[in-house]
């Protein structure tokens, strides 16, 4: 059976600082064929520059919305491939993140995508952030985040793609949306991610706090909306054995 293409879209803004680790993590891959797709948010950096040393890379400027929601769907809209994921510029994975996961999904042809756990490392000469939790570098997780996510590019035809409208919380309104949908889904128990903590972490800066609590509560709001509405027109969808 030939093994399905997957396409890898980075979004980065002046990512030059770790942009050639994250895209050699993906070449790295004990899996083929793969694609990558780098969606540049109007960098001012040398990020330019790095991705198209890689010739084997793919390259889309963000001439309007610069956001990472709008990235997200830019590289979906570009890519070739029948299944999705996403690196995070400053992210490392197993070299067997997608072979495993790939595999998972040939192997259950209901499941529509799969998660893997993560791990926390704090980059060298980097103090940690303020607003990120200290015991987070401790022990591995469960990521429902875009970082851990290998899809069917199908399921982005059923609940869409990343909404702009929330600046920080698009990941998880995805997955709130997904979940809504009772879309059939896997965690795998493995660590596949590395996410890097360092000084310019978005979602770890302390200033940015509000505005994650506030994308959670709208995620919040709207998905019980979506709910009621489900229920209004002839009771919740049954959920997947």
């Amino acid at each position: 059976m030939d093994q399905p293409l997957v396409s890898v879209i980075i979004p980065v803004k002046d990512g030059e600082r770790f942009l050639a680790q994250a895209i050699n993590s993906v070449l790295e891959q004990d899996y083929q064929p793969v694609e990558i797709i780098v969606v540049d948010g109007q960098s001012i950096d040398s990020t330019a520059r790095i991705v198209r040393s890689f010739e084997e890379v793919g390259y889309i400027y963000q001439s309007e919305d610069p956001g990472i929601a709008s990235a997200r769907n830019l590289g979906i809209h570009a890519s070739r491939g029948g299944l999705i994921a996403f690196m995070h510029h400053d992210d490392r994975w197993a070299p067997n993140k997608l072979s495993v996961q790939v595999d998972y999904l040939m192997r259950h042809p209901q499941v529509q995508y799969t998660i893997t756990k993560l791990k926390f490392f704090l980059e060298p000469g980097c103090v940690i952030p303020p607003g990120f939790r200290s015991e987070l570098l401790d022990g591995d997780y469960v990521g429902p985040m875009p970082e851990t996510l290998v899809a069917r590019k199908s399921l982005f035809d059923l609940i869409g793609g990343f909404n702009p409208k929330f600046p920080i919380g698009e990941d998880i309104d995805w997955f709130a949306r997904a979940k809504d949908k009772n879309v059939a889904m896997a965690i795998i128990p493995k660590v596949l991610v590395f996410k890097r903590v360092h000084d310019t972490n978005t979602s770890c800066l302390l200033s940015n706090a509000p505005v994650i609590k506030q994308d959670i509560l709208r995620v919040l709001k709207q998905s019980i909306e979506r709910r009621r509405n489900q229920a209004s027109i002839g009771g919740l969808p049954r959920k997947e054995q």
